[in-house]
């Protein structure tokens, strides 16, 4: 187990961008939780969603008087290999695991809970986030308040991977999740809890940059500034569909001769095995199109690069499949850019269609929109204001940081959950045995 040190960060910061009512519910919030010691635990400290958020939210709460912690899993590429495949059933593609590979999902967890003990202070409340590390609350030796959030787009989960992880939701007194339908067959519905997530408006990714400064940094990259630019941000995924965008760019390009397509994601995501494959199999569908922008190197995707894309781009895509929350979208909309987003999870929550901006399901749909928004760019101007102020109103880092407190002020009221094991029908072999109680051993 690794910690991740940051420091705290006043919300006194984010004042002048919030209604007065969050910011005092915040404060009046935090007053009562004073002390109180979280603990955050994921897979990786980069290269994620998850990891952006709590790279904001843990100082924050640390700034508002919690003692918030953050701890990630030892990487290991046979584990993540394994829960890759987890990660993929649970958005609904046929998954199968051999019992190899679940007893291997058990035995990290249990060694990850092992190495919890030896923190100096136990935490009050522990938050797991996501599928990697949900068992290992069953291997603690001593009980704490316990919530697990699960980030991903859940709403139609194989059949296998769901029964193998819906009944390890009973071991936690929460659940959260971002969209009603992520709601599992066989998760304890009483427990759940639904806030979408957020993005920090004083990160450097997400600070004001002024365009013809973003315009300079692409064009050290190679992007022509002549010509409009069409940029999707995010992994390199199969979800993310990458071979759609540039179907729908291809298409657009017949009616705007002179567009540009960007593909940004760094390969940096320790627990995502997959993402140099699905790159190399882009590679070779863009073929030798010289409008075609591929950036996948770390080294050159930081923050102010990232952010470049996104405010200099004539419109930003998320032409996702499956998309728990987009991340992406939202800091796209914050500068004020157009967004197209697949219709699909989260971003469905996200995007208000036609007027913050548009949800499509088609690359000939996402084609139409593209040249619309490069047309007519008054259009763009308004539906990016539009999508601004929605950000502002509902996915800013302060607003996620009341959820928390709320949050915890409802476990703290409950007693800690005893885990009680569900039916043995719920649960595929070799689970079955390891919650009778074998798990301990």
């Amino acid at each position: 187990m690794l910690s991740v040190g940051l420091c705290a960060r006043s919300l006194e910061r984010y004042h002048d961008l919030l209604d007065a009512a969050l910011y005092e519910g915040i404060c009046s919030k935090a007053s009562s939780l004073r002390g109180l010691a979280v603990l955050h635990v994921n897979a990786t400290p980069t290269g994620g969603g998850v990891a952006e958020i709590l790279h904001s939210l843990v100082p924050m709460m640390n700034g508002v008087g919690l003692r918030a912690s953050w701890c990630v899993i030892d990487p290991d590429p046979s584990f993540f290999s394994v829960t890759k495949k987890l990660h993929n059933g649970l958005q609904g593609k046929p998954t199968s695991l051999t019992p190899e590979e679940i007893e291997q999902y058990w035995s990290h967890n249990k060694r990850l809970a092992e190495q919890l003990a030896s923190l100096v202070e136990p935490p009050d409340v522990i938050v797991v986030h996501d599928a990697q590390v949900l068992p290992f609350a069953a291997f603690l030796s001593t009980s704490r308040h316990l919530v697990w959030q699960c980030h991903i787009d859940a709403t139609n989960p194989s059949e296998e991977v769901r029964d193998l992880v819906a009944p390890l939701g009973h071991l936690y007194g929460r659940i959260v999740v971002s969209m009603p339908e992520y709601l599992m067959p066989g998760l304890p519905a009483e427990r759940v809890r639904i806030f979408q997530p957020a993005i920090d408006p004083l990160s450097p990714k997400n600070m004001p940059l002024p365009v013809d400064t973003a315009r300079g940094i692409l064009a050290r990259l190679g992007i022509d500034a002549a010509r409009p630019l069409v940029t999707q941000v995010s992994r390199f995924d199969v979800w993310k569909d990458p071979w759609g965008v540039i179907d729908a760019y291809r298409l657009a390009k017949e009616d705007v001769p002179g567009l540009q397509l960007a593909l940004v994601g760094a390969l940096n995501a320790i627990d995502d095995p997959e993402g140099a494959e699905v790159l190399d199999s882009v590679v070779r569908y863009v073929g030798h199109d010289p409008y075609v922008h591929l950036f996948s190197d770390p080294a050159m995707l930081d923050d102010l690069v990232v952010s470049a894309f996104q405010t200099a781009s004539a419109v930003v895509l998320q032409k996702s499949l499956r998309e728990g929350f987009g991340l992406t979208v939202t800091e796209a909309m914050w500068k004020a850019r157009p967004v197209i987003g697949g219709d699909c999870g989260g971003i469905r929550c996200q995007i208000d269609d036609g007027r913050t901006g548009y949800l499509v399901r088609t690359p000939e749909g996402c084609a139409e929109c593209i040249v619309g928004l490069v047309r007519h760019p008054e259009e763009a101007r308004q539906m990016g204001a539009a999508g601004r102020e929605s950000v502002r109103q509902r996915f800013l880092m302060p607003r996620l940081l009341l959820d928390y407190l709320r949050l915890f002020e409802e476990v703290l009221c409950e007693p800690i959950q005893a885990f009680e094991p569900p039916a043995e029908a719920a649960m595929p072999c070799p689970a079955t045995a390891w919650m009778r109680g074998e798990r301990m051993e």
